[in-house]
């Protein structure tokens, strides 16, 4: 009774020590507070010019459209590249698995500085294209949408694959209504990892980016670096809609994780019965 007791406890503080911060930025964001420390009244004023300041609503554009294509191709580049490791053999698989971890666990700023010399100072690319932006935050994103599909690949009944192809399916067609149905949870959630990635990614940005563009990352540190009170409150509203849209994100992807359990389950015992 004790155990579970401390248990529960030390699990409740963790989420207070994890969240707590979290939910006074949120509060702070519904105030007209110009600094943490006191709150003098209810307002949506930071909302308000959140949404309303040009500049802003830009950089929020801006900010989205690159999270969201560079999420699609690193989704696309980590999905096929996990499926061909995993049908390729042990030695590719071990081989390409101990190489993706290298971009994973190697410092961002190594990676950022790694890029600006290869793609700006070596190959020559433009940084007004936007190219070198776009390239970097695919090789921050695609290995962690391998990591994301490879676990599903290996949870896989693969005879189901090897029954498609006795059957007449081209591996084309096998893989795309026999497999992608089945590691489709593993690769939503690399795509969510790709976009959370590109969100938060400051020192890639700031290496690869056109000077007249910001993301939110770049954007947070030059203007805390300032002294535009409205513009850092307003930040603070930013980080609370963020927040709120990872939470229900996350819930989404559970709730469609345990429906898809629970299909395989159903499937699984109906096979059974049919035996």
């Amino acid at each position: 009774m004790m155990k579970k007791f401390f248990s529960r406890a030390f699990l409740a503080v963790m989420v207070i020590l994890l969240y707590l911060p979290i939910f006074v930025l949120a509060v702070y964001s519904f105030t007209d507070s110009a600094n943490i420390g006191a709150i003098h009244g209810f307002s949506l004023r930071n909302y308000e010019t959140l949404f309303t300041k040009p500049d802003l609503r830009a950089m929020i554009f801006g900010t989205l459209v690159l999270a969201i294509g560079s999420a699609f191709v690193s989704t696309v580049l980590g999905t096929f590249g996990a499926v061909g490791v995993f049908y390729s053999g042990r030695f590719g698989n071990m081989v390409v698995g101990s190489l993706n971890q290298v971009p994973v666990v190697n410092a961002e700023v190594v990676t950022a500085f790694s890029l600006c010399i290869l793609l700006i100072g070596v190959c020559g690319v433009d940084k007004s294209s936007y190219i070198s932006l776009l390239i970097g935050h695919v090789v921050l994103e695609a290995p962690f949408v391998y990591l994301s599909v490879v676990p599903k690949l290996k949870q896989m009944d693969n005879s189901l694959y090897e029954a498609a192809l006795d059957l007449g399916a081209s591996p084309a067609m096998a893989l795309r209504r026999v497999v992608f149905p089945q590691i489709f949870p593993g690769v939503v959630s690399g795509f969510a990892l790709a976009v959370t990635l590109s969100l938060d990614d400051y020192f890639i940005t700031s290496y690869t980016k056109p000077a007249t563009f910001d993301t939110i990352s770049t954007y947070v540190v030059n203007a805390t670096r300032g002294s535009q009170t409205e513009i850092k409150t307003a930040l603070w509203a930013l980080s609370t809609i963020i927040f709120v849209v990872v939470v229900l994100m996350v819930m989404m992807m559970n709730m469609s994780g345990n429906k898809n359990d629970k299909n395989q389950k159903r499937a699984g015992a109906d096979s059974e019965k049919n035996r």
